[in-house]
């Protein structure tokens, strides 16, 4: 799958100045990208790196 054409979605209650990130269900990957640069490098974690990053965010643990 072309990354371009990977169904990207971000958060419902992300904010409307553009500060928010994206994620994509690849085949075997999630893939993470800043979505207000799409064409930028992004980052592919397996589901369970994934899982553990939002443990990890919903208890404040990469608050800056």
């Amino acid at each position: 799958m072309s990354l371009g054409n990977a169904p990207w979605r971000k958060s419902s209650r992300s904010s409307s100045n553009g500060q928010c990130v994206e994620v994509a269900a690849l085949t075997q990957t999630i893939g993470v990208r800043d979505s207000k640069q799409p064409e930028s490098p992004h980052l592919s974690v397996n589901a369970r790196g994934f899982r553990s990053l939002l443990i990890g965010v919903k208890a404040g643990h990469h608050d800056l």
